[in-house]
């Protein structure tokens, strides 16, 4: 048998009694309906194992419920109020969680009977302990829950009853539904009711005593001398006092400097004189507990072995040069000098290069505690000053926090994201940490819930972001900028075998000898399914490989797949991308221009179109402010030479230009495109075609000249992705070759320019007389 199941919290159903339901959850409200379309309106009831459950599965049920009648239906916003009829108990065998609501397989219990002098003795015990309840609960109504147990039939149905109208406990009800002996059931029902009796004597003294100690002036207090009764019943007197000589004890062993022991002192001796009854009291002890906690005088010993260092460094991340050549640094200065401040760096990059991941090796180079914390969205500045202490539910800021959390004054503090702080009526937190990052500043750093000075000069701040454009100057000013650019295509296959395989092979749990990515493999991944200048898809990837491979080996333990490039879309589905395909032939008006995002670099085309009859010029693609008018520049430059082009004022006057950029769904703006502008307007004008091999990025100005850009690395990377072998540039990004890595120098050949005539000798095939 088998019908709708209806999970509930807090409450247990009995046969012969009704119960109102708040239901909310979708699979419930679902089988409320399905059950209502049945003749008998019949629906299983059973109470969860835990109440913070949502999406619940067989074992987290109790296997004993009740099969009951939906008595009424009323919807109330998107909830439903039911009024279910208990009928049988039934013991659930099997739970289907697939469909649209829970059903279930069950049997059903025979009903609970007893006769005899033992079940009869029991009866009256429980009935006098009811009747004794009753004496102190309602003196008037004596013998009402009586009078109610007499109109039922059976045992059975009274036990259901007390239970229900007692509200015992929900462990103590399901145990008591859970019975097949009807007198191991009123033995529960029996105990409960003796302890309930014995708890309302002694309650019952206690009021009595209290009261006879109330005069006019202490009633104000009646509820804290009830509580000292109370505990003086438990013998539990003094452990308020015992409270305060435990934080005390606390206090002293936290090393707290002569400045924070006086104020500590002084909120110890308030504590003291205060009730623990008193509205300020929990805010005072939870204050002083946070000044206790404090890491004031507690701190890492760095490891200062460069070598060590170097090797944690080289195990978790590929290349990053630059970085770890920083923390090298700071570790040997530390080494000459102990004193040394901390530096505040900000790893900039696109998403999936290893900035956070960074921040734990470090931690662990130096051997320093790491706490991360991410502030994108943030838009009030209390998140990192924290409330005044008058304020409801006020709490320490987000800095204070995670020291706390490190137990240590010098940890490592990640802050992720720090280009997407916010700001609104609630303050600037971007201002809040200019205070927070400058080593004049931060010595006594005030936070409002500590209202204490703290140094946080020691710690050794990290920040992340993709783009510094959202960073306001001030706070960049203060920041030491390391980029850390995109991977080349060889680059995410050494990452991939070093450290991506191993790890989700792991969480798959396989070994290297059951999944087998070749090179060509992984770049033809790279290149068809990912498109981006870190590697997290790259991870994912990987995973699904492992996941899907996973399942093969747990079919046939002794699967090893052996990956080749024909098999890669049964695995991963269609390509997802195309490698940037530059024109197989050289075309008019049509260039590859170089652009760079907070995501990496990325080929951008630029097409012009003469219009004849029309006039001005038209631009299309999303354009933004700066690239319009680098546009424009690139016009008035062609115009104002249009002799050395061979032009004629008729043509001009008479033809507009059409300028489009495609993928006209992505916004885009940006100097860089100005040469690649004035290119195609060249070629167009001309009748040249532009070389198919080249692409090109740099700013123009009216009189010709071009100036350097910015990102060249992202740019050339972008270009050796899409196959490029000829890369124009600025002459003042000349310096920036260092930083481009030297397999990609060795394909794609650099014309460095400085004025655009050299731009179009080096990109414009002129035909020959």
């Amino acid at each position: 048998m088998s019908l709708p199941l209806v999970p509930v919290k807090n409450v247990v159903l009995f046969p012969g009694l009704s119960l109102p339901l708040a239901v909310g959850r979708q699979k419930s409200i679902a089988a409320i309906e399905d059950a209502q379309k049945s003749s008998d309106k019949n629906i299983l009831v059973v109470t969860q194992k835990n109440v913070d459950t949502e999406n619940v599965s067989f074992n987290d049920l109790h296997h004993i419920g009740t099969r009951a009648s939906i008595r009424k239906v009323s919807t109330l916003d998107r909830n439903k109020e039911v009024t279910v009829l208990g009928l049988t108990r039934v013991r659930i065998k099997k739970i289907d969680i697939t469909g649209p609501f829970l059903k279930a397989e069950y049997e059903e219990l025979p009903h609970l009977r007893s006769e005899g002098t033992a079940a009869e003795a029991l009866q009256r015990s429980i009935l006098e302990q009811v009747k004794k309840m009753e004496s102190y609960t309602n003196p008037k109504g004596v013998g009402f829950i009586a009078q109610m147990l007499h109109q039922l039939q059976d045992l059975a149905s009274e036990v259901y009853l007390l239970t229900t109208i007692l509200n015992m406990e929900q462990e103590k009800s399901q145990q008591i539904l859970e019975t097949d002996n009807l007198l191991d059931a009123m033995s529960i029902l029996y105990e409960f009711l003796t302890h309930e009796v014995q708890v309302l004597e002694v309650q019952s003294q206690i009021a009595s005593k209290t009261h006879s100690q109330l005069s006019q002036q202490q009633r104000e207090h009646i509820l804290r001398q009830q509580m000292e009764a109370i505990r003086e019943e438990l013998g539990e007197k003094d452990s308020a006092n015992g409270d305060i000589s435990t934080l005390k004890e606390k206090l002293k062993k936290s090393d707290l400097p002569d400045y924070v022991k006086k104020e500590v002192e002084r909120e110890l001796r308030r504590l003291e004189q205060m009730s623990n009854q008193a509205h300020d009291y929990q805010l005072l002890r939870s204050y002083l507990e946070f000044v206790a906690d404090l890491p004031w005088n507690r701190h890492s010993e760095d490891k200062l072995d460069l070598a060590h260092a170097k090797n944690i460094l080289n195990e978790e991340h590929y290349d990053l040069e630059d970085v770890k050549g920083r923390i090298l640094e700071h570790l040997a200065v530390l080494k000459l000098n102990p004193k040394a401040k901390a530096p505040i760096i900000c790893f900039v990059g696109a998403p999936g290069v290893g900035k956070t991941s960074l921040g734990e090796s470090i931690a662990r180079a130096l051997g320093r505690k790491f706490e991360r914390m991410s502030l994108g969205g943030l838009h009030d500045e209390s998140e990192l000053r924290g409330h005044r202490r008058t304020y409801v539910g006020a709490m320490p800021g987000r800095i204070l926090q995670a020291i706390r959390r490190s137990g240590s004054s010098n940890p490592i503090l990640m802050m992720d994201e720090i280009d997407k702080l916010g700001r609104d009526f609630r303050g600037d937190p971007a201002a809040a940490l200019m205070e927070i990052l400058d080593p004049s500043q931060n010595t006594a750093f005030r936070d409002n819930y500590l209202d204490l000075p703290y140094d946080l000069s020691k710690v050794f701040f990290i920040l992340t972001a993709n783009s510094l454009e959202s960073i306001p100057a001030p706070l960049l000013d203060r920041l030491e900028v390391i980029r850390l650019a995109g991977y080349t295509e060889d680059d995410k296959v050494a990452i991939a075998k070093k450290y991506l395989i191993p790890m989700r092979l792991k969480e798959a749990g396989l070994n290297a000898d059951q999944l087998n990515l070749s090179d060509a493999v992984l770049k033809k991944m790279i290149r068809d399914y990912t498109r981006e200048a870190g590697l997290r898809e790259v991870s994912r990837l990987i995973g699904k490989l492992a996941r899907k491979v996973a399942v093969k080996v747990a079919e046939d333990p002794e699967s090893v797949v052996h990956l080749k490039i024909a098999d890669i879309s049964t695995f991963l589905g269609p390509e997802k991308f195309f490698k940037d395909q530059l024109r197989k032939e050289p075309t008019v008006g049509v260039v590859a221009g170089l652009a760079w995002t907070p995501y990496g670099g990325d080929v951008l085309y630029v097409e012009a179109s003469l219009l004849p009859g029309g006039k001005g010029l038209t631009l299309t693609g999303q354009l933004g402010e700066v690239m319009k008018e680098s546009a424009q520049a690139a016009q008035s430059y062609i115009w104002s030479h249009f002799k050395q082009f061979g032009l004629e004022t008729e043509l001009l006057r008479k033809s507009g230009v059409h300028i489009h950029v495609p993928e006209g769904a992505t916004p885009k703006d940006g100097p860089s495109a100005g040469v690649t502008m004035a290119t195609a307007l060249a070629s167009l004008y001309r009748s040249c075609p532009v070389r198919s091999d080249t692409a090109m990025t740099g700013e123009i100005t009216l009189s010709g000249l071009v100036l350097p850009i910015g990102g060249l690395k992202e740019k050339t990377l972008a270009a050796h992705r899409a196959g490029i072998k000829r890369l124009i540039a600025p002459m003042g990004n000349q310096k920036d070759l260092v930083e481009i890595p030297k397999n990609v120098l060795n394909e794609i050949e650099f014309v460095f320019v400085e004025v655009l005539d050299e731009v179009f000798a080096n990109s414009l095939l002129v035909k020959s007389a």
